[in-house]
């Protein structure tokens, strides 16, 4: 069975331009013609394009591509194993990435821009930037970090301390939950819960449920939000984990 030049382009993904450009340099050769001269693409043709296309995604230039695929010696079961080992890389790479995105946001939740002297003011001896040259390294394109800088650009010392204040009195109810014996997944702790993402909501960035429930595990996972938060009272970074997740898990529709 054969296929025609646009049927392949949509079975990959791509335009019939690129089809044609990998025929010109000879990277791609399709494997019959008709009398009209046009491309048909058999079987072995798909599976050729399908390792082209892996090895593009995976960055590697097309004349290093057709020297791989062209090798006499190479096994194509060679090619899926190295394939998988590098996508397998990519993939743990993209994970962390996507979590320190995540961590990068509530990092700079925890970041103001003050002198001195009025950071010791509201913040006593905690550093409020500390993750903030950081976060702007890795994250500073994306769209969170943007808006967050933008809104906290135009805050004055008041608006730090009226954020402060909800911090504080928000820590010292969580406190009180737990002192009380209230579980992480009970209708008071779940309303701390919610209460916290908005006020991330309203001071930050807009954080819907799921991306709450990646920085509750960052709480926890990342040893100085977790010093951040057992600071108000030992075990409160797991138990507001747990009630984010609860809260979450009620919100969905």
């Amino acid at each position: 069975m054969s296929h025609t030049v646009g049927q392949v382009a949509g079975y990959a993904g791509i335009t019939v331009r690129t089809l044609h450009h990998y025929d010109e340099i000879g990277l791609l050769v399709p494997s019959e013609r008709t009398h009209a001269g046009h491309r048909r693409y058999g079987d072995a043709d798909l599976d050729r394009l399908q390792q082209i296309l892996f090895y593009r995604e995976l960055g590697f230039p097309l004349d290093e591509v057709a020297t791989l695929l062209d090798d006499p010696e190479a096994d194509p079961r060679a090619h899926l194993r190295r394939q998988h080992e590098l996508l397998t890389v990519r993939i743990e790479r993209l994970q962390k990435m996507a979590a320190a995105v995540e961590h990068a946001m509530e990092a700079r939740r925890m970041g103001i821009n003050l002198t001195p002297e009025e950071r010791f003011e509201v913040f006593g001896d905690k550093d409020p930037e500390q993750y903030a040259e950081e976060a702007e390294q890795r994250w500073g394109g994306t769209e969170a970090y943007a808006e967050s800088q933008r809104r906290t650009a135009g805050y004055t010392k008041d608006d730090w301390k009226r954020m402060q204040a909800e911090v504080a009195d928000w820590g010292a109810r969580y406190d009180a939950l737990m002192a009380a014996g209230e579980e992480s997944t009970g209708e008071a702790a779940m309303h701390l819960a919610e209460e916290h993402r908005q006020q991330i909501n309203t001071w930050y960035y807009d954080c819907p449920y799921e991306m709450h429930r990646c920085l509750g595990e960052m709480y926890v996972s990342d040893e100085r939000f977790k010093a951040f938060y057992d600071a108000m009272r030992p075990g409160l970074a797991e138990h507001l984990r747990d009630a984010i997740n609860a809260n979450a898990a009620r919100k969905r529709p």
